[in-house]
């Protein structure tokens, strides 16, 4: 099932790197990240409610609560970054350094729980990176 879940996480992303690259047109890119997440606070929250999530608030530890903290913040400045990046860069060189993050994310994984570096996804990992050179390069 994760599978699925992933494969939406990518459809909607590609659609907010459209999406975006239209809302930062002629505003500055900050305040087009501020809007944006008042509308995903609203969305989100909103889900939370419905379901009757919100009962499990009480049950949050210190150290998850300190992790969100930090995961919110490490988003937020990845989402200024990223606007501000499509704000003058194009979608296509943008979304897919961007896409880098899948890279440093498997050796993150590596590195703090000690996920096993399989031969198939270090050179998926190595494609990645060869991609986003491929990229950058003018």
């Amino acid at each position: 099932m994760w599978f699925y879940y992933a494969l939406l996480s990518a459809l909607f992303a590609a659609f907010t790197a459209i999406f975006a690259k239209m809302g930062v047109s002629s505003i500055n890119s900050n305040l087009a990240t501020g809007i944006r997440t008042i509308i995903i606070l609203v969305v989100v929250w909103s889900i939370v409610f419905i379901k009757g999530e919100v009962k499990d608030i009480g049950s949050i530890s210190k150290m998850n609560l300190i992790f969100l903290i930090l995961s919110g913040v490490a988003t937020g400045l990845s989402w200024l970054f990223y606007f501000k990046a499509l704000q003058i860069g194009k979608v296509s060189q943008v979304a897919s350094v961007d896409k880098l993050s899948v890279a440093i994310a498997i050796i993150l994984s590596v590195l703090f729980f000690k996920e096993t570096l399989t031969l198939k996804t270090a050179i998926g990992a190595l494609l990645i990176i060869s991609g986003t050179i491929v990229f950058a390069m003018k």
